[in-house]
């Protein structure tokens, strides 16, 4: 199986420490999101690749070669400040950790994604370029591909309605960020991409890709996957992958995130952390139905 650490939190910025642990006792539990009762109990000697999702790199860089593993790193790095990402680290350092990791595993092993986009009076098309540009500048030479997404309309986000003062996108405005990204990767030898989403940009310069596609996963592994079952509208062509992550747990707190949707749940989750246990929130129970996963 391909582990992916994670989509529902991010366990390398806030539980690096956890996810260590549970890397060296050799199994990590995942409560079913949808079956409270459930625990899926993964073994690494099972994981062919591990595919980290994160904000920020820095927890983790120490102990990265402590993993017999195939890596893969998402880094998000967006523009925004702290009326959108309250608890995000200082982007400058979260470009230094993109280039320590690239130096670690290799540029085609680190993948930025610029993701969400979002359009409001603050943020409109023409600063989204000129982050954009500065982005690539920065990054030149260590790293090959950008991913990027647009913000969908998720509970979080209706949630902070009156904060993110969202308008909506134009077909002006797809067609300016296509040309831009595309002019500005190309210019320091990126491809720019997005995944799972409606508007692929492709006729403006981006490239057709997926966030783990088939090649890439055969690279990685040497061994082939069935489609990600959980993605609908047959958008998303990537490979299946097994998240050991739980919702409402993580502490950047960005008023986009899909992920994070209940804040009294969020605080609750978060002092329900311990480093010992086996489950990244919370412990067993007794009447819990333990299952090994095996892909």
């Amino acid at each position: 199986m391909i582990l992916m650490v994670s989509g529902r939190t991010d366990i390398v910025a806030f539980y690096s420490k956890w996810f260590m642990k549970r890397y060296d006792d050799g199994f990590v539990d995942v409560r079913s999101p949808f079956r409270d009762d459930l625990v899926n109990r993964i073994y690494f000697k099972d994981v062919d690749a591990i595919l980290f999702c994160t904000k920020n790199p820095l927890p983790i860089l120490d102990s990265i070669k402590r993993i017999d593993k195939p890596i893969l790193f998402h880094v998000t790095l967006t523009p925004y400040k702290e009326d959108i990402e309250p608890n995000v680290i200082s982007k400058k350092d979260v470009i230094e950790g993109i280039k320590k990791l690239s130096s670690l595993l290799g540029v085609d092993r680190v993948v930025v994604r610029y993701d969400p986009i979002l359009l409001n009076n603050k943020y409109d098309v023409t600063y989204h370029k000129k982050a954009f540009e500065k982005v690539c500048k920065l990054l030149d030479g260590y790293v090959k591909k950008i991913i990027v997404s647009f913000i969908d309309d998720c509970k979080n986000v209706r949630n902070h309605t009156n904060d993110l003062r969202l308008r909506k996108f134009t077909d002006d405005d797809y067609r300016e960020i296509g040309l831009s990204f595309s002019k500005s990767a190309s210019l320091h030898g990126m491809s720019v991409q997005t995944c799972f989403e409606e508007h692929d940009l492709v006729q403006y310069g981006f490239v057709r890709g997926e966030c783990m596609s088939h090649e890439l996963a055969y690279q990685l592994t040497g061994k082939a996957y069935s489609d990600w079952k959980a993605r609908k509208e047959n958008l998303c062509h990537c490979v299946q992958m097994v998240d050991m992550g739980a919702y409402n747990s993580c502490k950047h707190l960005c008023k986009y995130c899909y992920a994070n949707f209940n804040e009294n749940e969020i605080n609750k989750n978060i002092s329900n952390h311990f480093d010992d246990s086996s489950l990244l929130i919370g412990r067993l129970r007794g009447d819990d139905v333990v299952k090994v996963r095996y892909k």
